[in-house]
């Protein structure tokens, strides 16, 4: 199961459009920011690792809907390929069908090229090429430092605070030291990077906090922003948006109230049940059609595995068993059983097993577990 894709989203109603452009027509003297992508990808990501599409996307819809000039750039300038992403997701059909966007993607600006006089801010998006190219740009670096240093402000996404790990500013000191930072989690990188964790040169929260940042995070794939001043930065894709809003408002610009995207939406509820919200599960639970239901069942699918308390360990089983129906797959119903064993539920992790079995005789993990359960 792969967390965080492939997500089914609603379209933004017409008339949050229709505010979002009177609001953005109205903001004077139009800003401009640089938005970084990293160039490393191939084939998808299959072959090398590149920059997250919908990170992308849902960055530059905030930007667009608060009349913010955008340009693009990579390290080496030109096309750049994006990981494999879903087209038919709203917010990314609406930049897939942006022409203007589009043709600035298609070739992206070289960073050695740019002035950092022409730009009040800069967003550098997330994905795990930016691991690999980012941290190496000195022409990036030095971009980082000097629209820092002009009073503009400085955000990043998931991976992409990889680009701020070694710029230093004027004194000799490193952007993030003795700043509130965060950052894809080491945790988050053990449950979803290991295809490339092993060519990482380092752990990008570990390199923070080597730099001298004080690092803050939230449970795995949950909105976690932190503002420092000038510099803005988020957890993971998750706190995209919430990301590109705290930019905006560091412009001197006051946010929109823009509609939530379903899956961020979703994992907003999960959040809210994680911290003891006692409504938290009903709402999940009786606007199913409203949110992606499937999401809920795999976040609680890796909570668990990194659960490591009573309470952890429920709230990863309520989670679970909400959208239990709607995947249908013996391996959550094999993690729920694993779920209500922890749990001391002998009986249920049994009846789960046993089900699991009636709708797949041959699935071996089920048996090797109700044998060892039965011992």
């Amino acid at each position: 199961m792969q967390l965080l894709k492939g997500y089914l989203l609603p379209f933004i109603p017409l008339l949050a459009l229709l505010l979002m452009a009177a609001g953005a027509a109205a903001q004077p003297d139009n800003k401009r920011i640089l938005l970084v992508v990293s160039g490393y990808g191939q084939q998808q990501g299959q072959q090398a690792p590149g920059y997250e599409f919908d990170e992308f996307a849902k960055a530059y819809l905030v930007f667009k809907a608060h009349g913010i000039d955008v340009d693009i750039a990579s390290p080496q300038g030109g096309a750049v390929e994006a990981d494999k992403y879903d087209p038919a997701t709203p917010y990314n059909q609406q930049v897939l069908n942006d022409p203007a966007i589009m043709a600035k993607l298609a070739d992206t600006l070289a960073t050695a090229q740019l002035n950092a006089a022409n730009y009040n801010g800069i967003f550098i998006v997330g994905g795990k090429g930016a691991m690999f190219d980012l941290p190496k740009d000195t022409a990036l670096q030095q971009l980082i430092a000097a629209i820092y240093q002009q009073q503009g402000s400085v955000a990043a996404v998931c991976h992409g605070p990889a680009a701020l790990v070694n710029v230093k500013l004027a004194d000799g000191s490193y952007l993030v030291a003795n700043k509130a930072v965060n950052s894809f989690t080491n945790e988050e990188e053990q449950l979803f990077g290991k295809k490339w964790l092993p060519k990482f040169e380092f752990l990008l929260q570990d390199k923070l906090i080597e730099r001298g940042g004080i690092f803050q995070a939230s449970p795995i794939m949950l909105n976690h922003v932190v503002v420092d001043n000038r510099l803005i930065t988020g957890q993971n894709p998750t706190s995209t948006v919430a990301v590109a809003t705290a930019l905006v408002k560091s412009l001197g610009i006051t946010p929109l109230v823009m509609p939530p995207h379903k899956d961020d939406h979703t994992l907003a509820l999960v959040a809210a049940l994680l911290d003891g919200k006692p409504d938290a599960a009903q709402a999940l639970a009786s606007n199913a059609e409203q949110l992606h239901i499937e999401l809920v069942g795999m976040y609680g699918y890796y909570y668990f595995t990194a659960a490591n308390s009573e309470t952890a360990w429920q709230h990863a089983l309520t989670l679970m068993q909400l959208s239990q129906s709607a995947i249908n797959n013996p391996a959550l119903d094999l993690q729920i059983a694993k779920a209500q064993q922890k749990l001391g539920d002998k009986a249920a992790a049994t009846a789960t097993l046993q089900q699991i079995l009636v709708n797949k005789p041959e699935f071996e993990p089920a048996k090797v577990m109700l044998n060892s359960m039965s011992l």
